[in-house]
């Protein structure tokens, strides 16, 4: 699914389950990691987890554009917009939105990619990023550190 897709999805939903229009944008943020989706209050757009539509399906993702569509219409019309809000836990529940997106899967780990050693007891330093081993001794004896 596209963005352009995205936009049809949650105009579509938002004239039959909210009967108003969906003014603003919808797009796929790849940045969301712990989150279904966001409601960006300045601007009035709808950014939602790419991962909402590769981990789960279909009814997972509408649920979570319900539930942002909720805040978007409540905000607009001056309301309580907030989770803890009685008027959007009835408007949630009326549209049949989730109240809470399931866990994305976990990111997987990035490996170690650099094995630093201390050129006299040895002591390891595995690392995800390349340092500068002239700017940094060994913590153990005070030796230097190589590039193993």
């Amino acid at each position: 699914m596209t963005d352009i897709e995205l936009q049809a999805l949650v105009q579509q939903i938002s004239q039959r389950d909210f009967h108003q229009p969906f003014l603003h944008r919808a797009y796929f943020n790849a940045r969301l990691r712990s989150t279904g989706g966001r409601y960006q209050l300045q601007n009035h757009n709808i950014d939602i987890n790419p991962k909402m539509l590769t981990d789960f399906d279909e009814a997972t993702l509408i649920g979570v554009i319900k539930h942002e569509l909720c805040h978007y219409h409540l905000h607009l019309a001056g309301r309580g917009y907030q989770h803890r809000d009685a008027e959007f836990k009835q408007l949630l529940a009326a549209v049949g939105g989730s109240r809470y997106a399931p866990a994305p899967k976990k990111r997987t780990v990035q490996a170690v990619r650099y094995h630093y050693v201390c050129a006299n007891c040895g002591q390891a330093y595995p690392r995800k990023r390349r340092m500068d081993t002239r700017r940094y001794r060994c913590s153990r004896c005070g030796g230097p550190i190589k590039l193993a």
